[in-house]
């Protein structure tokens, strides 16, 4: 071959590597990537089949030569792996896959049987127990040297602290995010006027790195775990199918969709059959991982210096679909973020019908560049939200001209505003009708002053009508003005009157979180109010004084300080005083007695209807019940909503006594 050729395909594998590590880089230390996955996946695909055919052409430090990304760079101790933790090595098609199969059969002159499992859009994790109990948890980093995030795990509700039984060992699997947690985070940074994650695997990331182990805690994150280093002399298991089992059994969550398997028929009925249902998951999937079922299998076939050969995985093509901005909205939060939405031609996308997606703030629009008339790609960040992907230039209007960022706000038209150091597009009129609807939707709410029955509807009723400017106003409403408001009769204005006037005994805690203070989530509210006690103390705070509490830090701390400088916000306090709302902290520390369920290992699965998993878990807690998330010989009770499946299955096979969620609530109200 020619210089000059060699040159160019020098050049073009230089290209893709730097594409790659920036993009590596992005991917797993700031959990911010920028491009999808698929073009990820192709590119490294595009640079691997060009190593193969020049490997002199590549380098010592390429990154098809690494294991994972780079051990990121943050204040976590660091941990070394004394079995590295590898990644796994991908295919694209069915004919790869068989291809693979071919290959690994080559080495046996015995049928092989394969487990297929759901592929987890999550963050590898390392866990090590010692006679049962968890000394210590690191991600994979490099695949070398990972970081320390036991803190960090122990606050995951599905990670046993202590497993059923003695066992020392180290257990592998996926910390992943929820679907649905997955969406209430991003809603919330949307309003937070903070950049959205871009799938759950980086929400993940990034909620186990933080340094602050409490917000790991609030994130609900979740876990499956599917590999044991020496499983065969630890748990005595010969295959990976007994290995999930066995990890059930000991406490720790695994998936148990997966299947013994032996020809590629079959593993292809099973991936289009989960291709199928992956939408109705309450996790995200990306693919689906085979493996040589028998453990012993895997010391013979052995690893490359990246990936095990025993294994491999099928990665799900990626779901997109075309469609065309019609038009661009902009909605007003209750922090005053102005945000803006692209509505579209609706399309069917990942099982659902989508017509808006949200382009998050003022720079990422202008950075995709999107217009309205353009046609776009559309798919489901994490199979979950959808989102944009790029704007198809070909198809783009001749009369096109870049959208223009607005400078005024939409409800009020008062100036919009950049803070600085944020991507967020800010209207701050206090008085903007958009956030006093959203603000009262707030202070309702469930986690702040849990007024039923006053939801977004009824709160834009009050406000059309000009019964209610702010929040303390809901302490002045009478039964005459809420007669006024559509399908209120006097029940429901009795009602109504009657939760906001419980409201005012609350703890102050629920009425600090409430008031909608920027960066001030529950779980702060509650550290402010334990440690000044009272609103108005609070309220006479500096910032150096409210970010010296463990957990709070500076950025609350200014954002608390500025919020109660306003003299809007000095009114709302008077108002709540003459009104006889309670500003002080009256919360008891729960005592638990001794009940039915003390000591009692308890099971939740399927849907429930009358309460949420948290209230059910808190409640069975409070009883001194241990709520595990997998069902094992040590389970006491398996609780059973709607679509239970396969932990009612195994329940009822090991004679497990089971409850269904109305057998709950009449043990809840026995035992008030």
């Amino acid at each position: 071959m020619a210089n000059s050729d060699m040159t160019e395909i020098q050049a073009q594998i230089d290209l893709l590597e730097q594409n790659l590590k920036q993009w590596a880089v992005e991917y797993y230390e700031n959990d911010a990537p920028s491009v999808e996955d698929s073009l990820y996946d192709q590119t490294y695909e595009e640079l691997t089949q060009l190593a193969n055919t020049y490997p002199d052409l590549i380098s010592t430090d390429s990154i098809t030569k690494q294991i994972g990304g780079a051990v990121t760079k943050s204040n976590l101790p660091e941990v070394t792996h004394e079995v590295p933790m590898l990644s796994l090595g991908d295919v694209f098609s069915i004919s790869a896959l068989a291809e693979w199969m071919e290959t690994t059969q080559a080495n046996f002159d015995r049928a092989l049987v394969y487990n297929a499992e759901l592929k987890i859009d999550g963050l590898a994790i390392s866990l090590e127990y010692l006679n049962g109990e968890l000394v210590r948890a690191s991600t994979r980093g490099d695949g070398r040297v990972g970081e320390d995030v036991t803190a960090n795990v122990k606050q995951i509700a599905d990670i046993p602290k202590k497993l059923t039984e003695p066992v020392t060992f180290e257990v592998r699997g996926e910390v992943y995010m929820p679907k649905a947690s997955f969406a209430e985070l991003n809603e919330q940074r949307d309003r937070d006027g903070l950049p959205s994650f871009a799938n759950p695997r980086n929400a993940a990331a990034g909620s186990l790195r933080q340094l602050d182990a409490n917000i790991t805690k609030e994130r609900k994150l979740a876990a499956f775990f599917y590999q044991v280093v020496d499983a065969e002399r630890t748990l005595g298991v010969s295959t990976q199918a007994e290995l999930l089992i066995r990890l059930a059994e000991l406490g720790l969550p695994s998936n148990q969709l997966n299947r013994e398997l032996q020809t590629i028929v079959d593993i292809e009925e099973y991936i289009s059959q989960q291709t199928t249902s992956r939408d109705e998951l309450a996790y995200g999937i990306d693919g689906i991982v085979i493996k040589v079922n028998t453990l012993a299998d895997h010391e013979e076939l052995g690893n490359t210096v990246k990936v095990p050969r025993w294994a491999i995985a099928y990665k799900f093509p990626p779901e997109e679909a075309e469609t065309i901005v019609l038009d661009i909205e902009w909605t007003v939060g209750r922090t005053g973020a102005v945000t803006p939405t692209a509505v579209m031609n609706p399309v069917i996308l990942a099982g659902s019908t989508v017509a808006r997606a949200s382009l998050h703030n003022p720079d990422y629009l202008l950075e995709k560049d999107v217009r309205i008339g353009d046609t776009v790609t559309l798919h489901k960040a994490g199979d979950i939200i959808p989102e944009i992907g790029r704007v198809i230039p070909d198809k783009r209007p001749n009369n096109s001209v870049p959208y223009p960022i607005p400078t005024h706000c939409p409800v009020c038209n008062s100036e919009l505003v950049h803070v600085d150091g944020e991507v967020a597009l800010r209207c701050i009129n206090p008085f903007c009708p958009a956030q006093i609807l959203e603000s009262l939707t707030h202070f309702a709410s469930r986690n702040a002053m849990d007024i039923d029955r006053l939801g977004p509807k009824v709160a834009k009723q009050l406000l059309d009508r000009k019964l209610v400017a702010k929040v303390s106003d809901l302490y002045r409403l009478t039964a005459d003005q809420l007669l006024e408001l559509d399908k209120f009769k006097e029940t429901s204005v009795n009602n109504l009157l009657t939760a906001i006037e419980r409201s005012k005994n609350n703890s102050v805690e629920r009425l600090i979180f409430g008031l909608g203070i920027r960066n001030v989530g529950a779980r702060a509210a509650t550290l402010l109010a334990k440690n000044f006690h009272d609103l108005m103390t609070l309220a006479k705070a500096s910032a150096e004084e409210i970010a010296n509490i463990n957990g709070i830090g500076m950025t609350i701390g200014d954002s608390v300080e500025q919020y109660f400088k306003s003299d809007h916000v000095q009114e709302l306090l008077t108002d709540f005083l003459a009104l006889g709302v309670n500003t002080a902290y009256t919360t008891a520390e729960i005592v638990i007695k001794e009940t039915m369920l003390t000591d009692k290992k308890v099971v939740l699965t399927g849907k429930l209807v009358d309460m949420s998993r948290t209230e059910a878990t808190q409640w069975l807690e409070q009883q001194g019940a241990t709520v595990s998330g997998s069902v094992s010989k040590k389970t006491d009770l398996l609780i059973a909503g709607a679509d239970a499946g396969s932990k009612l299955a195994k329940a009822e096979t090991l004679g497990i006594e089971i409850w269904s969620e109305s057998q709950l609530r009449d043990n809840m109200d026995i035992m008030k």
